[in-house]
């Protein structure tokens, strides 16, 4: 049975086979906003790059987009139901698919991105519950009401975790007694550990998985602390106070060197952590009161930081030092992602950007405004196989950007 088993997900994953420009999830193929991506445009026309497609009907909602094999996955919601789409390339809508309630209170809709693996999508949605469903059509493979088996309770504005599959196990953050963080087997939704000992609530973050000191650790943060668990068997390694406004750490951890960056919003700043050689504990090492990102994410570019902050500013912070190197309004308050060596910022007034970052300052070389869609725009950009997608509530736009 297992090698039944073994071979169908070998058949699964070949049939969605990986392209090199592939977003198999939230902020990239691993989770940092940055793209490996290259030959893309390194100037865009006046009135902005070709739109290719848009589609207008969209479900209300903020989540990003996957985009394997040619195929796009988003989500939205429509009455009080959450719906998963499939597009082709081509903007084609190819199928829609319930897959329960959805978040209807303040800011109602959609908040997480689907998440790809081996044929599968696995999806948390607003209230709680974890899915997963074929890729090819939608159909329910399991489903999980995390917190009616892990005791969870909802936040003010929804879960909006993007689900993380780490080999066989899919991690989210139900935020119940004795159950902050939970594995689940990706192929059945059975349960494989939870975290005895933490009983913090979700706040708005995405796990990830950095390697450091010869061990693997899943960080993440919590509604008053940021953590290091132990991926395999879920131990707490370690955890860190950070206590902010509204329990909102919605921007994930982000490592380089033995080193864990953190940022909120609401004039809180940011905090670097230095990790133990052997990753067992983590002490502070700098704090910075000024680049204060709400939810729009951070990307680290060799020995800087860069991000927006609340008050629309973005700023280059010193990897090392926690200094501001240079600071500069270019696009507002928004969200950033990096691919082919340069910036792509999308504020929250519509703009977007294509910015040069460079060791003094920012070039904002490129941009235009988007004007389909409607309520907030906070759904994080896409780079993928040359094209720029942006979600603006019930609208989808693809943007050729490849160079010719």
């Amino acid at each position: 049975m297992k090698r039944t088993i073994g071979v169908l997900l070998v058949i699964a994953a070949l049939s969605y086979p990986l392209m090199a420009g592939d977003w198999t999830q939230f902020r990239g193929p691993t989770r940092d906003g940055i793209s490996t991506e290259t030959g893309l445009l390194k100037q865009w026309p006046a009135e902005g790059p070709k739109m290719l497609w848009s589609y207008q009907a969209l479900g209300t909602g903020y989540a990003s987009l996957a985009v394997v094999g040619g195929k796009i996955y988003t989500t939205g919601l429509e009455a009080k139901t959450g719906f998963l789409y499939c597009f082709d390339n081509s903007g084609k809508l190819l199928w829609k698919v319930p897959y329960g309630p959805e978040w209807t209170g303040s800011n109602p809709g959609t908040r997480t991105t689907p998440t790809f693996d081996a044929g599968k999508l696995y999806l948390m949605s607003g209230n709680g519950l974890l899915t997963c469903r074929n890729a090819s059509d939608g159909k329910e493979v399991w489903s999980v009401d995390t917190f009616k088996k892990f005791g969870g309770k909802n936040i003010t504005w929804g879960i909006s975790e993007s689900v993380l599959i780490d080999g066989d196990k899919v991690i989210c953050t139900p935020g119940g007694p004795d159950a902050s963080v939970v594995a689940l087997k990706k192929a059945t939704g059975q349960t494989l550990w939870t975290t005895k000992g933490l009983s913090d609530k979700s706040a708005y973050c995405c796990p990830q998985i950095i390697a450091h000191g010869g061990k693997r650790i899943l960080l993440t943060m919590l509604e008053k602390t940021v953590v290091g668990i132990d991926p395999e068997a879920g131990k707490v390694l370690w955890k860190y106070p950070h206590k902010v406004s509204y329990d909102i750490n919605a921007v994930a951890p982000a490592y380089a060197n033995g080193m864990i960056y953190l940022t909120n919003g609401y004039n809180h700043g940011g905090l670097m952590l230095q990790l133990s050689p052997d990753g067992s504990s983590v002490t502070k090492k700098w704090t910075e009161p000024e680049l204060d990102v709400h939810h729009g994410g951070v990307v680290l570019l060799g020995k800087d930081i860069h991000g927006a902050g609340t008050d629309g500013q973005w700023i280059c912070l010193d990897l090392t030092s926690g200094k501001i190197k240079y600071r500069d309004r270019l696009v507002g308050k928004g969200s950033v992602i990096f691919a082919d060596g340069l910036i792509y910022g999308y504020g929250e007034n519509g703009t977007v950007g294509l910015i040069r970052p460079s060791p003094t300052g920012y070039k904002l070389i490129s941009s235009f405004e988007i004007s389909l869609g409607n309520e907030e725009h906070w759904a994080h950009p896409v780079v993928s196989n040359g094209i720029l997608y942006i979600r603006h509530g019930k609208a989808l736009m693809a943007y050729d950007i490849k160079a010719k």
